[in-house]
């Protein structure tokens, strides 16, 4: 599509009625919005209490935890999904449709990044780029040299590591591993051409349920889709659906914890005993897949799966990983996986013809051994991974992998920056390109094609 990459929230007029409440995502109205704006734009042991921020340089610390703020409420959305489930579970044989709920062919590319991890120093440079101004932030160009990339793609999603403050008080701080990232955040990846963001993480909870709520509502305010965790129960248990080019993408997400911690668990808020349903552990494969049932039958061709999962610095999959992978794409309803969480890039693998990346890396963040000696450069990595989806005359349904290694520039000093993202080849980064590539094929790969700058 040659038009700009813009665009806003729109709920298509053919929609049918017995459907009134169903979220529908368009990504050209989004585009068109954010043009009519001017938009233009480690490997290393698993640690002791779960990290994100732990070695951000200066916010590895004490990880104690700030009481959770008194934030405005987020609005509601007025809009909500329909309520019916599915009594289909997943087959497990398969992506081949039934005769009776066969489809036309169809095709879709969905761009993915990793973690949206702002630590307090790269809020800084923001705040640098946005002239000093206090208060203000501008995290643009940071993502100017991958923009053209991320916004080629059909759909593009990222995952969000912390909450969004929607009037930028109680930010992260150092030495604190709790955080909170300044709006603007958003509105810099909707000019980017991100689409959509999935807030599943071990931090959701860092700001309460309130924050949980301020989050989901400035993504949205920022014409992006929403992903994973809501605060608001009607959203409990449903994807989020896009409309791309008369495709319809399902997006649902899935945390490990809710209490930061640094292995999976199943303590779940009492405040919002709801949240079960974005719980892995909780759930499990069985849960995730009822969700994803539903999903196809409410309309979505392709459902697409976000995982924060894994040990943490580690680019080897974890036992779990895989058993839970095999689980959701040997089924009809999950038809790809993006990983999250670990900091460093882990592997791609095919499953019964379609694709897991099991990491996506750093996208962004203010890792890496130049801000704190214990960390290896694999936390300075991350990828543009681009996925094209085909569901063929029979209903079958295949994946093919292509990715652009990046890297987090970032100088050593008491001022690190300027946190711009770049897009590695053998050339200009030798050492992230064989180190990316080599950790991308460790479980034999997906016959991907690595793309250069």
């Amino acid at each position: 599509m040659d038009s700009p990459r813009l665009g806003s929230r729109h709920r298509f007029p053919d929609v049918p009625d017995q459907h009134p409440d169903r979220r529908v995502i368009t990504a050209y109205a989004r585009r068109m919005r954010r043009w009519a704006a001017g938009a233009a734009i480690t490997l290393m042991a698993p640690l002791a209490l779960t990290a994100c921020g732990f070695f951000g340089s200066d916010d590895a610390g004490t990880g104690s935890t700030p009481e959770s703020p008194t934030s405005s409420e987020a609005a509601q959305t007025g809009e909500q999904d329909t309520g019916q489930t599915s009594d289909q579970a997943s087959s497990g044989g398969g992506s081949v449709a039934s005769p009776d709920d066969a489809k036309a062919p169809a095709e879709v590319t969905i761009a993915a990044i990793g973690d949206i991890l702002a630590h307090s120093r790269l809020n800084l440079t923001a705040n640098e780029y946005a002239g000093y101004a206090e208060g203000k932030y501008n995290y643009d160009p940071m993502f100017a040299d991958v923009a053209p990339l991320i916004s080629s793609a059909d759909l593009s999603l990222c995952h969000m590591e912390t909450p969004l403050s929607p009037d930028n008080t109680n930010l992260s701080i150092p030495d604190i591993l709790s955080f909170n990232t300044p709006h603007e955040m958003a509105t810099a990846l909707a000019k980017a051409g991100i689409d959509g963001c999935d807030f599943a993480s071990n931090h959701t909870m860092d700001r309460g349920i309130d924050g949980l709520a301020d989050t989901e509502q400035v993504i949205r305010d920022a014409g992006l889709g929403y992903a994973g965790p809501s605060a608001h129960e009607d959203r409990a248990g449903k994807a989020e659906f896009y409309d791309v080019k008369g495709v319809t993408v399902a997006h649902l997400a899935y945390t490990y914890t809710f209490p930061n911690s640094g292995g999976p668990t199943t303590d779940i808020p009492g405040e919002a005993p709801w949240l079960i349903d974005a719980s892995w552990p909780s759930i499990g494969s069985e849960g995730i897949l009822q969700q994803s049932a539903k999903a196809k039958a409410e309309g979505a061709d392709f459902v697409v799966v976000s995982m924060h999962w894994g040990g943490e610095y580690q680019a080897a999959p974890l036992d779990e990983q895989l058993q839970i992978a095999d689980d959701l794409l040997s089924s009809d309803d999950v038809d790809l996986i993006l990983g999250t969480h670990v900091h460093v890039i882990q592997p791609c693998q095919r499953i019964n013809g379609k694709d897991v990346i099991y990491g996506l890396g750093n996208f962004l963040s203010n890792q890496s051994p130049d801000t704190a000696s214990v960390l290896l450069p694999a936390t300075q990595e991350g990828m543009v991974a681009i996925f094209t989806l085909k569901r063929d005359a029979d209903g079958v349904v295949t994946t093919e992998m292509s990715y652009q290694p990046t890297r987090v520039e970032i100088t050593p000093g008491t001022k690190p920056g300027p946190h711009i993202v770049r897009l590695v080849g053998p050339d200009n980064y030798p050492q992230t390109w064989e180190r990316t590539t080599a950790t991308v094929d460790l479980l034999g790969g997906c016959d991907q094609l690595v793309l250069q700058p």
